[in-house]
């Protein structure tokens, strides 16, 4: 699957430090690179959408935050392999085109377009490897067969529906050097029992080994849709598998960075790693980040509220794309925020303050500006203090040289992905 138009993103003069990001599993700041190889390749995979309700604040605050990781890391010269998935057939895709009474698929490529659109217009540099779960199943049935073969994962008895064929992983029998439940996490038992039911899990199945032992393949139902899975049975993969699969095919073991929002860190990325563990024995990611969750005037952003903040909704208001970046920038991407009509009013004008001071920038006062750009973005993508520097110099009475205009123009642009 082809992802997005990839953005021209300006070379200037100077590298970023070695990005240091908060690691979820051990709870500390992570130097994303030795000190003896600043330069090193770098891989990240982040957890792509499931295309219904597309692209709304949470995912537009996620996949910024990881083109700032991205942008870091080309500034400090290195080379990034970058894979995302796509969520293409999962229950609620089916349950959202139900409803709308129209095909899985076309809602699936309809919303995945406008994901695209969205993205290129929030000026996101696209991944190399942009896979959907449905192109994913021929590297992933042979996955599950293997463990099944090593009795790391099992068939239960037919559920209520009457079909049989289901295959669970079994969780307790997977864990090894390279992984424990709670590696990623560390939650507890009764954290992730609650986790796992309210985040597609299903504790109660009956035949499970374990309630947390969580679906590698779902044999096939009438309505919905299948493949030949074969020893496995015809079907559809779980969830978890699915990332984990598309992450070792087209990554390193381990990749730099597994990133995506909070609501993923269980059971989703726990799980992933605990696939990936028990098929090679490595360790899924070196470096766990996730973003936090966007709200909506002091209210949870859901679907079932009707409060979503979409981006495209705001750009057919005539929003800039930049104004909306610039919002994103402004909160600290481990934080829970709310969306506000003030925020992206303060936004329009910070932009249009930028812009103005711009004109008569000298070259060393953008040296300065960039160096402290780049100081911020690599303590733990520190984007507000990036922005309170931006305004402070903007603040600042110019010598109405213009020397420096388009290097900072493009600095900007490069380390921040704000065209101005």
């Amino acid at each position: 699957m082809h992802a997005w138009k990839n953005p021209e993103v300006p070379q200037v003069v100077g590298s970023a430090p070695i990005l240091e990001l908060f690691n979820t599993a051990t709870g500390n700041l992570q130097a994303t690179a030795p000190a003896d190889a600043a330069t090193a390749d770098a891989s990240m995979y982040v957890c792509g959408i499931t295309p219904y309700d597309a692209t709304h604040m949470g995912h537009a605050s996620t996949y910024v935050t990881f083109d700032l990781v991205h942008r870091t890391w080309l500034d400090s010269g290195r080379s990034v392999a970058y894979s995302q998935n796509i969520t293409d057939v999962d229950d609620p895709l089916l349950e959202r085109a139900n409803a709308n009474g129209v095909d899985w698929r076309d809602l699936a490529e309809e919303q995945v377009q406008l994901f695209r659109d969205d993205m290129e217009a929030l000026n996101v540099i696209p991944p190399q490897n942009y896979i959907g779960a449905v192109e994913s199943i021929q590297w992933l049935v042979p996955v599950v067969e293997e463990l099944l073969e090593a009795d790391l994962a099992y068939r239960v008895p037919a559920g209520a529906d009457g079909v049989e064929g289901d295959i669970y992983f079994d969780t307790y029998a997977a864990q090894n050097d390279a992984w424990k439940l709670g590696s990623v996490s560390n939650y507890d038992r009764e954290t992730m029992l609650g986790f796992f039911a309210e985040r597609g899990g299903d504790p109660q199945r009956t035949g499970k080994r374990d309630a947390l032992d969580p679906l590698l393949w779902r044999a096939a139902r009438d309505g919905e849709p299948s493949w030949d899975g074969g020893k496995l049975g015809t079907g559809r993969p779980g969830w978890h598998i699915e990332c984990s699969v598309i992450a070792r095919k087209t990554l390193p073991a381990p990749f730099t960075v597994q990133g995506g929002g909070s609501d993923l860190i269980f059971p989703h990325h726990e799980f992933s790693a605990a696939h990936a563990a028990a098929s090679d024995q490595h360790e899924l990611a070196q470096t766990y980040v996730h973003t936090g969750m966007v709200g909506l005037d002091g209210e949870k952003m859901s679907k079932s509220l009707g409060n979503l903040v979409l981006v495209s909704k705001l750009r057919a208001a005539g929003v800039e794309p930049v104004t909306i970046r610039a919002v994103l920038l402004s909160q600290h991407y481990r934080t829970d925020w709310f969306w506000t009509d003030e925020l992206l009013a303060t936004a329009q004008g910070r932009v249009a303050a930028w812009r103005e001071r711009l004109k008569v920038a000298s070259e060393q006062e953008a040296t300065e500006l960039l160096n402290s750009i780049r100081t911020h973005m690599a303590n733990d993508l520190d984007a507000p203090a990036a922005l309170n520097a931006i305004d402070q110099w903007a603040a600042k009475p110019s010598a109405n040289l213009g020397d420096g205009a388009q290097l900072l123009r493009d600095g900007i642009d490069a380390l921040l992905g704000l065209k101005l």
